[in-house]
């Protein structure tokens, strides 16, 4: 009897560790505001998850009509109007932006660039000239090769106070400028030219780009 009472009482104590491990897990992928830790692809980045209600949008937000109705994007992040305020949602198919955020992270996924932030993914659809919400790619944690080509992405901080709107307009317009003074284009399997040019082309296109930011106010690295 006092065999089996003892049993128990270890599997009590087995069954209280392993749940305060799980909380333990799952409080340190949230932030002090509730955000969830995103390491998908090494994105490594912390949103607001669908059902997460705001009393006022983000400064800076970009609203965004899609048939009849108001979606507002911020940070990688879509809100919907709630009663008086905003709640986070998904992005329906389609929908297009002009500039994707600070932090996406580029994937890469039979030769196609996906662009990912906050568990959606984005296509450049040159007709549109914008980045357009995508289904996920099937499989896509197993068929992405790479999350950016080596050396590929740029990390710029602002230096002059610059609102993230005005951040991703100086990152895209930085991009198309250097896109169209070296030829290159890290949107296209491998880079829109000749294999033998990749890293070559490459090397000049994130010169153009740092240098295009740098003289934008940006410390880059």
């Amino acid at each position: 009897m006092k065999s089996r009472t003892m049993n128990m009482a270890l599997a009590l104590v087995a069954a209280a560790a392993c749940f305060g491990a799980v909380i333990t897990a799952q409080a340190a992928n949230r932030d002090e505001r509730g955000y969830v830790y995103d390491n998908r692809f090494n994105h490594n980045r912390y949103y607001p998850q669908p059902g997460y209600v705001v009393g006022a949008l983000p400064r800076g937000y970009l609203s965004v009509p899609w048939e009849g109705s108001s979606y507002f994007f911020y940070g990688g992040t879509w809100y919907r109007p709630y009663g008086p305020r905003y709640v986070v949602v998904g992005p329906p198919r389609g929908i297009r932006i002009p500039m994707l955020p600070p932090d996406y992270t580029t994937v890469w996924i039979g030769g196609t660039a996906y662009y990912y932030a906050d568990g959606t993914y984005y296509l450049w659809e040159p007709a549109q000239q914008g980045y357009v919400v995508t289904t996920a790619p099937r499989s896509a944690e197993a068929a992405a090769t790479t999350t950016s080509p080596a050396g590929e992405q740029l990390f710029a901080y602002p230096k002059n106070g610059q609102s993230e709107t005005q951040q991703s307009t100086d990152r895209y317009e930085c991009h198309d400028w250097a896109r169209g003074q070296t030829s290159y284009d890290p949107t296209k399997p491998l880079g829109g030219v000749d294999a033998g040019q990749t890293a070559g082309k490459r090397a000049d296109y994130l010169r153009a780009q740092k240098a295009c930011l740098e003289a934008r106010g940006y410390s880059v690295r």
